[in-house]
């Protein structure tokens, strides 16, 4: 397989995978790991990440206006401001701080991935099945401990195959939050999330980037961002009828897969 033909591969894989709970960034890691696509600090898998934030921007650019103009005067939309912002605070820090660690131990190991993918499917099964009294329907309507309880949870995903949109939506639900609400918040919560990991990485590794590695990153978030739309779209409404079984299975065949390759081929 061409580069550009794993560049494109592995852009769709963002772009379906990121919003969903099944871990964009192990899906991308373990197909790179077995198409043999390097990646120079792992900076493409970070960086086609723009994509999808701005698959979010696009879909959702009417309520993020509403949002901007009702913010002097509307107190309600500055709670929720506020709660983005403190679910974004704890992995703004421990990214920064674990930075190093996160890109040279963690995202090097397709092992870790396959075993999180799995444990993660059985953990989405079982949230799933649960007989869950939610006590809210509006993400306006989450609270600042609330929101700071779920970007703790989101945290998890530092780790590779954990899954930044499933921890967040587990974590939200456990504290009261439907389904639908849940989901919504990660996508609110991504934008911060995924905009500032992009940009420690390119202030990180953008020197280092050749030409043929900077034409990959643009294709692979070109592609990122049209598959990210179409999951946008569809993902809340299919969640709120369906649940995330769905997803549990995904990964759980996935990681099962990958961890019987690995097994074989050492």
């Amino acid at each position: 397989m061409t580069q550009t033909l794993e560049v494109i591969l592995l852009g769709m894989l963002e772009g379906l995978t990121e919003f969903l709970p099944v871990s964009s960034t192990g899906h991308v890691l373990l197909a790179g790991h077995f198409l043999g696509f390097n990646s120079p600090g792992k900076t493409f898998e970070v960086l086609i990440q723009l994509g999808a934030i701005l698959a979010i921007l696009s879909v959702y650019f009417g309520k993020l206006w509403h949002i901007l103009v009702s913010l002097p005067s509307n107190g309600r939309t500055r709670q929720f401001v506020l709660s983005i912002l403190l679910a974004f605070l704890p992995a703004a820090i421990i990214g920064a701080a674990g930075h190093s660690f996160i890109k040279t131990i963690l995202f090097a190991s397709p092992m870790l991935i396959c075993i999180t993918l799995i444990i993660g499917g059985i953990i989405l099964l079982y949230v799933d099945r649960l007989d869950l009294r939610p006590s809210y329907h509006d993400v306006m309507d989450f609270t600042p401990k609330m929101a700071l309880g779920i970007g703790l949870c989101q945290c998890l995903a530092m780790i590779p195959g954990v899954s930044r949109s499933g921890s967040s939506i587990v974590g939200a639900m456990f504290m009261g939050a439907d389904k639908r609400s849940a989901a919504e918040f990660s996508f609110f919560l991504a934008m911060p999330t995924m905009a500032g990991a992009f940009a420690y990485d390119l202030y990180k590794n953008g020197a280092s980037l050749s030409a043929g590695a900077v034409n990959d990153v643009i294709l692979g978030f070109i592609v990122a961002f049209i598959t990210a739309v179409i999951v946008v779209r569809y993902l809340l409404d299919y969640v709120s009828r369906h649940g995330f079984a769905l997803f549990g299975w995904w990964r759980i065949i996935v990681g099962g897969l990958g961890l019987g390759a690995l097994l074989v081929m050492r």
